[in-house]
């Protein structure tokens, strides 16, 4: 290795050490020929829930937690959800990111990708994915019925323009009460449009794959598929409306929050896919100071009708989760954000029955 490389190597580690320990609002700086970046946030997360405690990791709300245990007013706090990623570029060559966060109480993975003339590979956002209407909620998940995969997949994606198709590791799941094993037996076909302008967008996605149960005796296939439409409009100058719908046939983790199987075995032990469907509007009011109120709701509904004329154990199973979120998130300053939101989780099973449960939370988020 020429000198000129080690010494830039021992220049680009310097720096980097520096801008970390000296907790500056914006880390970024070039060597050589790159482009470097540190990025991330220090947040923390307060939650009071008054009916029965669904935190999460980051004191996100969960719908598995939402079971009418009768106990009332808890409250919690974490500053998990904290990120910092390193963004590198080479002038004229690729971009590589590595992200991680404290979600699970040790770091945790997030991105980790190189992208050079569109070709993307590594862990990133799910192609199958859409942020254009995205109503900003102080709760980690969000709403129910968000476009697509709202999570992070290793994949080989390729973009060009408006316009992007990925290969993906699936995302799966299988009602084990009757004995389905499953077995990934191909990859998550993504392709996705997405235009944004004057404030506004629109995006389209579809995936397909193959849902397979293999338990070494007996095996079936069924294709699987997913579809969605998002919009966002600015009706006035401070005021946006956005929304989206999804539809899933045997693709149900892709369902976002509604926790259901893809598939199940019937009978005859043919694997028959579970259909459903998902949605949410929100609209967002920008204030003075980059100050913003949001509110929303979203819903995510699964037909589990042929699982149960076919005798399969699903009545614990949700059949709609659907949660309402109202926040108001306050800009002091540029880099710093202060917040308080208001929201309502609702769960209905496929026995008829239902709970619901009411939480406040409080968030503070520092930039750099």
């Amino acid at each position: 290795m020429s000198m000129y490389k080690i010494k830039k190597i021992q220049a680009l580690t310097s720096i980097l050490a520096i801008g970390v320990a000296s907790h500056a609002s914006a880390v970024s700086f070039n060597v050589g020929d790159y482009e470097a970046s540190v990025y991330g946030y220090v947040r923390l997360n307060m939650a009071y829930d008054f009916d029965e405690s669904i935190g999460g990791g980051a004191q996100n709300g969960l719908f598995p937690k939402l079971n009418d245990s009768g106990s009332t007013g808890e409250f919690n706090a974490t500053a998990n959800q904290s990120r910092i990623g390193v963004s590198i570029k080479k002038e004229n060559g690729p971009k590589v990111v590595v992200e991680g966060d404290f979600y699970t109480g040790t770091m945790r993975l997030r991105h980790a990708y190189g992208e050079y003339k569109g070709l993307l590979a590594g862990q990133y956002w799910s192609n199958y994915n859409s942020f254009v209407a995205s109503t900003p909620t102080l709760d980690f998940n969000g709403l129910v019925g968000v476009p697509g995969l709202q999570h992070r997949e290793p994949q080989l994606r390729y973009t060009n323009g408006k316009f992007s198709v990925s290969i993906e590791d699936p995302r799966s799941g299988f009602n084990s009460a009757n004995g389905a094993a499953l077995k990934q037996s191909s990859p998550a076909f993504t392709a996705r449009y997405e235009s944004r302008a004057n404030g506004g967008g629109v995006s389209f996605g579809a995936l397909a794959k193959q849902n397979t149960h293999d338990n070494g005796v007996s095996d079936d296939s069924t294709f699987a598929y997913a579809v969605f439409g998002a919009g966002k409009v600015a009706i006035a100058e401070n005021v946006s409306i956005q929304g989206s719908i999804n539809y899933s046939d045997g693709a149900n983790k892709y369902l976002y929050q509604s926790y259901a199987d893809d598939a199940y075995l019937d009978a005859s032990g043919s694997l028959q896919n579970i259909t459903g469907y998902a949605g949410q509007l929100g609209a967002t009011f920008k204030l003075d100071g980059g100050d913003r109120i949001n509110l929303g709701v979203g819903m995510a509904k699964v037909d589990w009708d042929d699982a149960v004329a076919d005798g399969i154990a699903v009545n614990s199973k949700s059949e709609l989760n659907r949660n309402i979120i109202i926040n108001y998130q306050w800009t002091p300053v540029k880099d710093v954000m202060f917040g308080v939101e208001v929201s309502n989780w609702y769960k209905e099973k496929v026995d008829g029955t239902d709970t619901s449960a009411n939480r406040l939370m409080f968030a503070a988020q520092y930039n750099f």
